[in-house]
């Protein structure tokens, strides 16, 4: 059974959707903003430290290492006041093809771990963004909506928005 929702309402011009398919999440949104640009913010460590973390979720980045290219790694370390030790989430790139394709492993889940692609589809000068995590089973994705890791891309989006503006 699929679900399909518009996230809470915010000032960005564009909303952001989530799709639940079986093991799989669909996060979609629009930005003003050329592909190459939103690549750009999703690729280069400067700039998505600027944006990924949810700001009214305590989290921020410690470091970021993105070796953006197929074969390559990345290691995102955070720290939140409720954890006494940083939180590193890891993987590789499977897939980079600028600035249209991202496909990546997230491996500090074990097993459990989701692979992401992320669309980046330019028309007129927006950049239609889809984010597809696919987990290895319903209950892993379960899992991870239950952890609330899933809850912060609208505010994310609407940073990215910010960001994309200010660029």
């Amino acid at each position: 059974m699929a679900a399909s929702n518009a996230s809470d309402p915010s000032p960005a011009k564009h909303p952001t959707t989530t799709e639940r398919l079986d093991r799989e999440l669909v996060i979609t949104r629009t930005f003003d903003a050329p592909a190459r640009l939103v690549f750009d913010a999703w690729t280069r460590p400067e700039l998505l430290q600027r944006w990924w973390t949810p700001k009214s979720m305590g989290i921020t980045f410690v470091s970021c290492e993105a070796d953006v290219r197929t074969g390559g790694t990345y290691k995102f370390v955070f720290a939140h006041p409720s954890f006494p030790e940083p939180m590193a989430f890891h993987g590789r790139y499977l897939e980079v093809t600028p600035p249209t394709r991202l496909v990546w492993t997230n491996e500090e889940g074990g097993d459990g771990g989701a692979v992401t692609t992320v669309t980046f589809e330019e028309q007129d000068g927006k950049t239609r963004l889809v984010v597809r995590d696919v987990y290895p089973s319903k209950q892993a994705l379960d899992d991870a909506i239950a952890s609330g890791s899933t809850a912060g891309y609208d505010e994310q989006f609407t940073q990215l928005d910010e960001l994309l503006g200010a660029s």
